[in-house]
Parts: C-alpha cells; structure tokens; sequence
C-alpha cells in the first residue's frame, strides 16, 4: 500500500467508517426488487435508494459490477408459447434487463456515481457493447458497471450471467439480492419457525429443493469455479458495505 493510500484509510478510519475488505464485487439484482410497490416497472425510490447504498461501497474502496434481472417487465420462459419461441422469449427478458440497466445508470449517475451501461446483446445507440478489456478499464477508473442483457444467450439466466461475469471479471464475492435475509431451512413467507442459515456448502443448496433463491445452474457454477455467492437483503441499510467490509450479512454459500 504506498503512502497516499495509508492516508486515505486512516482518514476513513478515523471518521468511522467501514473499510471495503474485498477489492471487486458483483450484485445482482432482481427486477421484481426494483418494480418495488408496483406491480411492474422501476419503482424510483427504490433505485434511489439503492444508488446510495452503493456510493458507500464505491467509497469505501470497492469497485462494483451489477446485473439487473428483468423480471418487473418481462419474465423470458413464461412468455415462450402461443407462437412465441423460447429464443425470443429469452431475448425479450434480456431486453427488460438492459431497460432497467439503462434506468439505473441514469439514476446512479443523478446520485453522483460515476457509471457505465454495457450490453451483451448488441444494442449500440443506448450501451456500450460489452467487453473484458472495457469493463476492466471502468472498473480500474472507478466506474460502477451495470451489464445488461444477461450472457447475450437464450437459456441462460440473469443469475447464471451474473456468476459467469463475475468469473471473467475476476470479482472476489457475488451478492444475490433477495426480499429476504438469506437462506432459510424453509420458506419463511410460510413457514413462522423458518430458520435462517449463516452459512451453507454448495453442495446442499444445490441438491436441496427447498432453496430456490439461487438458479440451480448458477449455483451449480459457482460451486464448480469456487466462487463463494452471499444471499442478503439489500434494503436494511448498510447491508451492502457491511458485506463489502467482510462484516457476516445474510447467507455466505461456499465449498467450506
């Protein structure tokens, strides 16, 4: 660490403030998480809010990648049938993810984040075609970078995209963003003694069909690459930094 970082980290230190521990993450979020109050769309609040929390990450010393889901708009594979084919039903859940990607780096932008929306489906007049090299030099310069379009596939989820970018871009943690605290033994909106998990191997989220916050084949993925995932709610208040800090938030998912 040279000197003008030490100064950085004491000043930071001394005012109190959490110390980002991991160098490189990547959230994803759901669309059914920013539709918020709505029934569809982005609920604004939400995005607000969500902009701030990652200020603080990007503050503390972390650089940030982002995939946003597009279920508030179009939910892919429900749509395939009565003539529209499973390819096209999947380009079009790409389509409502880069929407919303599109929205958020407006909004983290409003809030001061210095932000870039990549596509990986090509989509030149309204992102930045998605590349290593160009993400890479974002993230060096300080950028939150929000990647739209999932892995630019059919078949492919926003969650299996988010592991596999994260992957490339060499991310030490994925935060998957849920309306809930973590994992639990059990579903917790129906179950009242639902237990909630600090701590589960791979291997049993994976064959366990109870645990349904996580795609099987990005959890699967993730347990192949040895990419640790940690399920959290990133509506209660400095949840988000507290993980960046190495702080225990939600559900750690790992191969201990």
């Amino acid at each position: 660490m040279d000197v003008q970082a030490k100064v950085l980290l004491a000043d930071v230190e001394a005012a109190g403030m959490l110390v980002a521990m991991y160098k490189r993450v990547l959230m994803k979020i759901s669309g059914e998480q920013l539709a918020g109050k709505h029934d569809s769309g982005i609920d604004p609040e939400i995005a607000v809010y969500l902009a701030q929390e990652c200020k603080k990450v990007v503050d503390a010393g972390c650089q940030l990648v982002i995939i946003a889901g597009g279920g508030n708009m179009v939910r892919g594979a429900e749509k395939a049938g009565n003539g529209i084919k499973r390819v096209t039903a999947d380009q079009m859940g790409m389509l409502a993810g880069l929407m919303n990607a599109m929205a958020l780096t407006d909004i983290f932008e409003d809030n001061n984040i210095r932000t870039r929306c990549m596509s990986n489906v090509f989509a030149a007049q309204v992102a930045e075609s998605y590349s290593y090299r160009l993400a890479e030099k974002h993230l060096r310069r300080g950028r939150v970078v929000i990647v739209a379009g999932g892995m630019g596939r059919p078949y492919f989820t926003h969650d299996t995209a988010a592991v596999n970018i994260a992957l490339e871009l060499d991310c030490q943690l994925v935060l998957k963003s849920t309306k809930v605290d973590g994992v639990y033994d059990k579903d917790p909106n129906k179950f009242d003694d639902a237990v909630l998990l600090s701590e589960v191997n791979f291997q049993f989220a994976v064959e366990n069909p109870q645990i349904k916050v996580m795609d099987k084949a990005a959890l699967g993925l993730a347990m192949e690459q040895n990419m640790p995932v940690v399920v959290f709610n990133p509506m209660k208040p400095d949840n988000l930094l507290k993980i960046a800090s190495q702080e225990k938030v939600g559900t750690m998912i790992s191969n201990k």
